[in-house]
């Protein structure tokens, strides 16, 4: 008999500037999806965004993935982390730097938490672009720290960058 497991939605920012962007998140996104507790459901159009905090470096591609999981959200931090540094990041990154990949928790259920290495939903995401419109691609869920929706965050968004759909890039759940 199978056991029951839980199974939770969540979203995952991914962002890439180093190398070949696109290949870079086509490769986290199939990395997520092969662990045996984590489906990849949906994902979104792939943006290009001028980077945030730290302007002297290459653009970003970013994009969110609309994931089931069995893991609670430390083992699915923890499973993030595993791509990134399999993917080449360096453990030591510089903050707001260059970075082959970054995987963010953006929201998981309507879950609220804040320990040692993780909060959720991320502090940030109310306050950039490159996050918000691709997770509007999928949904528009409410944030259940400021229970607003994601569409009215972008409208009283602070980020002024500039960020483009790139209508040319998809990425395939494989």
């Amino acid at each position: 008999m199978k056991s029951c497991r839980a199974v939770r939605n969540a979203y995952i920012g991914a962002g890439s500037n180093v190398g070949d962007k696109h290949c870079n998140l086509q490769h986290a996104l199939v990395l997520l999806n092969k662990h045996p507790q984590t489906t990849v459901n949906r994902v979104s159009s792939v943006y290009l965004s001028e980077p945030f905090g730290f302007s002297d470096q290459e653009w970003f591609y970013n994009a969110v993935f609309e994931i089931h999981t069995e893991l609670a959200p430390e083992p699915l931090l923890s499973q993030c982390k595993k791509i990134e540094t399999l993917m080449g990041r360096p453990a030591d990154h510089p903050k707001w730097g260059p970075r082959i990949i970054d995987l963010d928790i953006l929201l998981y259920d309507t879950l609220t938490c804040s320990v040692e290495h993780l909060v959720i939903p991320h502090p940030e995401l109310h306050k950039r672009k490159f996050a918000l419109l691709p997770l509007l691609d999928l949904a528009n869920p409410v944030h259940p720290a400021l229970d607003k929706t994601m569409h009215e965050l972008l409208e009283t968004c602070p980020d002024t960058s500039t960020i483009t759909r790139c209508n040319h890039l998809s990425l395939k759940i494989m």
